[in-house]
């Protein structure tokens, strides 16, 4: 089965429409794939969670399965901006040199909303609650390794890319360990 259907599978039997876009994140290739109209558009070097893959509150894992774009944040914002509570804090050059060596959230962000109850929607181990994203990184040396707490890491350039193209409602499939 290839990506675009393990997607309009997972849409099926969560009754989830497929819109124009969709996304497949691959957390053992650390590769994130975006479909436009049924077709791959473009493959993408990404990074999900050091901590083993989870959906559960306080993990550090990131969540598998169904998601949608739920929030888009950081439109028209320099490549270089740097978000904290989902609002700038300025851009890199503003941060302090220690803390540029944190994984900082830049660029842009995707939030994430869980689409199976009790798997990644609810409870403890609600996506959105967790406050999971796809987002912009200030380490780009480190793509294509596991690098985050959780959350889906893309180089400032490919996220403001993605961002321009993806829609709210979209869905996301995360692969299952």
């Amino acid at each position: 089965m290839d990506l675009y259907e393990k997607i309009t599978d997972a849409c099926k039997r969560a009754n989830f429409a497929v819109g124009k876009h969709c996304i497949y994140v691959s957390v053992c290739e650390q590769k994130f794939y975006l479909f436009s109209g049924g077709r791959l558009f473009k493959a993408y070097t990404c990074s999900t969670s050091r901590a083993p893959q989870s959906c559960l509150k306080d993990s550090l894992g990131t969540p598998w399965g169904l998601h949608y774009i739920a929030e888009k944040i950081g439109s028209g914002a320099p490549l270089d901006t740097v978000f904290k509570g989902r609002r700038s804090v300025g851009t890199l050059a503003d941060i302090p040199a220690a803390e540029r060596e944190r994984n900082l959230i830049v660029s842009r962000i995707l939030r994430l909303r869980g689409l199976e109850r009790g798997v990644n929607l609810g409870g403890n181990v609600d996506t959105y609650n967790r406050y999971v994203y796809i987002h912009g990184t200030n380490r780009t040396e480190n793509l294509g390794k596991p690098d985050s707490h959780g959350c889906v890491l893309l180089s400032p350039e490919d996220i403001a890319e993605i961002f321009d193209i993806a829609n709210c409602g979209d869905c996301v499939l995360i692969s299952n360990p």
